[in-house]
């Protein structure tokens, strides 16, 4: 009878045990291929905060459904639905089935989502091996989907699908506004990005920021003293320090480089994705737990999104002339910035938007001094960077397009301004 009792004892142990926890690695391995896929498509960046934002929300739902010191977005975020549970969830892992999630929602929205099989399966073979069962493998795996398609369900109403029915985007031709610029002469990037529905803002105008200083010809003008300005530093004065950093943040997935008589691509990841790889080292030298890693990196995409949403309304409102347009009209028609000119108006500039939201949302998880190594573009040949702060890496993200010569510091002051507003707003919201 004793031996019995044991026996059932050690049965139902077995039955119980739970699976092997998850480390932050494996959604730094989901973002990385994210932006794998979105470099091979060619995403924008404001696109690309989208789908970011919208696979870290899924894998978050999961964590915030069983782990009471997590609570959903349902009353944060504006329209966002209750995410109904599975009524058949049982055995699964929450971690895996967050990871899942992520991929299942990534796989739905991304034009080559389907690329992210292969890391799928490669997860589920790692986690076979570290001693998860079918059966939890299963469960995680239906777990994931039902939550992805509630949250698929909230990203198609946000109205970013109704963009391909406005007219197309024309430049207006006045003075002083913006023009295609070479060697691509791409058509202007989400000009109406400001109609889709904000995360946390009330609308993509509530911190929009004062007018650009004013287009002039005059020689005593303002705006004629920030021209020569990026004249100068984009004629040969730069230092090898100052081009490194503008090569360092370039993140334009536009790029093109004369090749003899043709004209070759060169694919890079968005701001975004470099923010997020910046979360991903974060997380891992602070040690944090899958499930606040995952409330980071979601938290740090919704402002991405915020941001660009705040950004691009005034980008195409003002409709500001790129400095290369400008310096090649009023002082060398010879003239090239350092850094490939992107193809949508000059003010704000995003990356000091984006990066200040940023540095605001990561300093409120990680505090005012947490250095780091910043080592996410060293797989696409850049050497790492190190920082002493979030806030020194956003300045610099910033400054980076004025070496670059591809925007004038109104805009990069203004930027860094609009971007602290979001990020103060987000970490408010979701807190």
């Amino acid at each position: 009878m004793k031996k019995l009792l044991f026996f059932f004892l050690i049965l139902s142990s077995c039955q119980t045990k739970k699976a092997p926890e998850l480390s932050s690695r494996e959604i730094t391995k989901v973002v990385d291929e994210m932006t794998e896929v979105m470099i091979h498509d060619v995403t924008n960046p404001p696109l690309a905060a989208r789908f970011f934002a919208y696979a870290c929300l899924a894998g978050y739902e999961v964590v915030a459904q069983n782990d009471k010191a997590y609570r959903s977005m349902h009353g944060v975020l504006n329209e966002y639905p209750v995410i109904e549970k599975p009524k058949d969830a049982d055995g699964f892992s929450t971690d895996l089935s967050a990871v899942l999630a992520m991929m299942k929602t990534a796989q739905k929205m991304q034009p080559s989502g389907k690329r992210m099989e292969t890391l799928e399966k490669q997860l589920l073979d790692s986690c076979r091996a570290v001693g998860f069962s079918d059966d939890v493998i299963e469960s995680s795996l239906s777990y994931a989907q039902q939550i992805s398609q509630q949250i698929l369900k909230y990203a198609k109403a946000d109205r970013y699908n109704k963009i391909s029915n406005y007219p197309r985007y024309t430049p207006s031709g006045k003075e002083g506004t913006w023009y295609p610029t070479p060697p691509g002469y791409f058509a202007p990037v989400e000009p109406y990005f400001n109609t889709v529905r904000p995360f946390t803002l009330d609308s993509a105008t509530q911190f929009k920021p004062v007018p650009p200083v004013r287009f002039s010809k005059e020689k005593k003008s303002a705006f004629y003293r920030l021209l020569v300005q990026n004249h100068q530093a984009g004629s040969g004065t730069l230092t090898d320090e100052q081009r490194h950093i503008a090569a360092f943040w370039d993140c334009n997935p536009f790029a093109l480089e004369n090749n003899g008589h043709m004209l070759v691509g060169l694919k890079k990841i968005s701001p975004g994705a470099h923010w997020l790889g910046i979360t991903g080292i974060a997380c891992a030298q602070a040690k944090k737990s899958f499930a606040e890693s995952l409330k980071i990196h979601t938290a740090v995409a919704i402002g991405l999104m915020d941001g660009f949403l705040a950004c691009w309304d005034e980008k195409y409102r003002s409709d500001r002339i790129r400095p290369e347009t400008a310096v090649r009209q009023l002082i060398d028609p010879t003239w090239k910035p350092f850094l490939q000119t992107p193809p949508f108006p000059e003010y704000l500039s995003g990356h000091s938007t984006i990066s200040s939201a940023s540095e605001v949302i990561l300093t409120h998880f990680f505090g005012d001094n947490f250095e780091y190594t910043d080592t996410v573009e060293e797989r696409y040949g850049l050497k790492a960077r190190s920082f002493k702060s979030f806030r020194e890496a956003a300045i610099e993200a910033g400054l980076s397009r004025f070496y670059g010569g591809i925007h004038f510091m109104d805009a990069i002051d203004q930027g860094r301004a609009q971007g602290l507003n979001v990020g103060e707003w987000v970490v408010k919201k979701i807190q």
